[in-house]
């Protein structure tokens, strides 16, 4: 990863964040942001970026790890392992407008900042503005490196899903199941897993965000698997939807109007459509069949070295959608009482159209997704 390159294009945007009149630097609190603009992958420090300078500052435990990750940066000592405020770094700065990331610090971080300027002298003292957005907009635009790491880890997460899928049957707890898929990306590369597995049996799979339990899965029904993995920092994220047995009419209905809504999204979105207009095609396909109110959840997401993270593909979502972008297209139909269907790819935006990163069988005419019952 170039983060010289990293560091510019975020000094270029100084002078448009923030409130009027821009920042003169930034501070980077936030993990997986620390990690995009210096490459530090420890658990503890902070970065500082201003129109000449780039400073890391962390305790002992990292100073070497420092050295070793993040070239650009000169290194700041602190002493102690309470790194999230750090005065030292901000030593220099007289009245330079040093932006902080809203989302991140919390009131306590942002009173501990306040107090360490305030005990500066007063002529060596920055100024602290919100700078919402100064990263996260740079990370929208996958670079080749992140393309390729993003895709190992996606081709990773459909091997765990054909490994554990294969193996899945009736009187199996959803947490053995999760086992299976864990077990097999762990030996096979993954760092971890991007967040812990959701297998929904059942009735179970009406709750979008349920997460594996000791229910043993029966037979003649429905299991939602949602999974991802971790690979060089990169998160992936699939979900497919398998049946116990041979799937009855109503399953094979329901599951035809989820797969039919995620193909004309996927065939359908283009750049420079916003994430609602994008969201609307899917949500139109559900909503003429008849479950409008059991789709409530926004379509798609951003995904890199967070699991969610900027463009969305929501109701009330403004982003326009680029090349470069990696979102997931994941339309659901979840029907309390019954169960649920919804099926994930993770697609990257290339000329002007997505492109489906993910690999892993569906239920179609290329796939029976049925499993002994």
């Amino acid at each position: 990863m170039n983060h010289a390159a990293r560091i510019d294009r975020l000094r270029a945007r100084f002078d448009v964040l923030g409130p009027s009149g821009g920042v003169d630097a930034l501070l980077v609190t936030t993990p997986s942001n620390r990690r995009w603009i210096s490459g530090f992958t420890g658990s503890a420090g902070v970065a500082l970026v201003t129109r000449t300078e780039a400073r890391f500052a962390t305790d002992s435990r990292y100073w070497e790890q420092v050295g070793r990750e993040c070239p650009d940066f000169d290194l700041v000592r602190v002493a102690g392992a309470n790194t999230g405020v750090a005065p030292a770094i901000l030593e220099g700065l007289a009245g330079v407008r040093v932006g902080f990331e809203l989302a991140d610090v919390t009131v306590a971080a942002l009173e501990g900042w306040t107090r360490a300027i305030a005990e500066l002298p007063a002529s060596s003292r920055p100024t602290l503005v919100p700078a919402p957005h100064a990263i996260e907009d740079l990370r929208m635009v996958k670079e080749p490196e992140e393309l390729d790491a993003l895709t190992r880890a996606v081709h990773l997460g459909d091997a765990a899903f054909v490994h554990a899928s294969e193996r899945a049957e009736p009187g199996m707890t959803e947490r053995q199941l999760g086992w299976l898929v864990q077990g097999y990306a762990l030996q096979h590369g993954a760092e971890e897993l991007s967040f812990s597995t959701i297998i929904a049996g059942g009735t179970h799979g009406s709750l979008p965000h349920w997460r594996a339990s000791d229910s043993p899965l029966e037979a003649g029904t429905g299991v939602v698997m949602d999974l991802g993995v971790i690979v060089d920092g990169y998160c992936s994220d699939l979900t497919r939807t398998i049946f116990l047995g041979e799937p009855d009419e109503r399953f094979a209905r329901v599951y035809d109007i989820v797969l039919t809504a995620q193909t004309m999204a996927e065939e359908r979105i283009e750049a420079g459509m916003t994430g609602a207009q994008a969201h609307a095609i899917a949500a139109e396909v559900i909503a003429r069949a008849g479950h409008a109110e059991h789709f409530g959840h926004g379509l798609g997401h951003g995904v890199g070295l967070d699991i969610h993270e900027d463009p969305r593909l929501a109701p009330a979502s403004g982003h326009v959608l680029a090349d470069g972008h990696v979102v997931t297209v994941e339309p659901g139909i979840y029907v309390p009482g019954w169960g649920g269907v919804r099926i994930e790819d993770q697609c990257v935006m290339e000329n002007g159209r997505l492109r489906s990163i993910s690999t892993a069988p569906k239920f179609d005419r290329q796939f029976d997704c049925s499993r002994g019952a």
